[in-house]
């Protein structure tokens, strides 16, 4: 197999041809990713869609919402939530609404339009936390977020989070952060309070962090291919999508992993 370095993170692996997703270790794969954050399988055929639920079972105890097992992500004439909308979405991490500890997710890329945006866009929460400044540690170890959002869709409720917490795997701080949507831009908005700071810094702290969270210098913005297979470190990254600029027919399905 062929490896390629992305960058700021992440790894391409191109597949011989003739080669299945099966021939590869789940064990080498999943090392892969904790070290990678993103990877990106290419040249593997693509799995039907109970096949594709069944390979993610063999990494652990799949997510199952109301919707199923593997969520269609397709932008939808008259969409209930931002997700299924053209727009952008902001920068957040899977399974926070589900209260479940999501490690990996998966997305596999079954048809998309070329040159019209969309891109997914990883931020790298390890990083951001290991450039910080002492100071701005001690800070972020005393907040803790609480998200509100309708049940429209898949997900939905409230959730309290501390800011701060420990990756599964390696123990390293990650941050676990959704940034706000506001009802005037997005459908189904998703409200964020900061507990643990005071007046206006509480007002302006979402703001400043997803400022930091966008820096390019941690982040990698994945064009996607048709059978593109991605899997992604949930624990260390949170992700969004940028805006699509024209007509799109891209067609991701998406398996989240506990």
């Amino acid at each position: 197999m062929k490896h390629i370095p992305l960058r700021p993170f992440g790894r391409v692996v191109e597949a011989p041809e003739g080669a299945h997703i099966e021939d590869v270790p789940v064990e080498t794969l999943q090392r892969w990713t904790e070290e990678s954050r993103v990877l990106v399988l290419r040249g593997f055929p693509f799995l039907e869609k109970e096949e594709f639920a069944d390979y993610c079972r063999r990494w652990g105890p799949v997510l199952k919402w109301d919707a199923g097992e593997v969520i269609d992500l397709v932008v939808q004439e008259k969409p209930k939530n931002y997700v299924f909308a053209a727009g952008d979405v902001p920068f957040h991490w899977d399974g926070a609404f589900a209260e479940e500890d999501i490690r990996f997710f998966f997305f596999q890329c079954l048809d998309v339009t070329p040159g019209v945006g969309g891109e997914t866009v990883f931020s790298d929460t390890t990083a951001v936390y290991r450039d910080a400044d002492d100071e701005t540690r001690e800070r972020w170890a005393q907040i803790s977020m609480t998200y509100q959002t309708e049940k429209v869709v898949h997900y939905g409720g409230e959730v309290t989070e501390r800011l701060v917490a420990r990756h599964p795997g390696t123990g390293v701080p990650i941050l676990r952060f959704a940034e706000p949507l506001s009802p005037e831009k997005y459908k189904n908005p998703v409200f964020a309070t900061a507990h643990g700071i005071d007046g206006a810094e509480a007002d302006e702290f979402a703001g400043t962090l997803a400022e930091r969270l966008h820096r390019p210098e941690y982040c990698y913005h994945h064009d996607w291919r048709a059978g593109d297979l991605v899997i992604a470190d949930n624990s260390a990254l949170v992700h969004g999508r940028n805006a699509f600029t024209g007509p799109t027919k891209r067609h991701l399905q998406r398996v989240q992993v506990i």
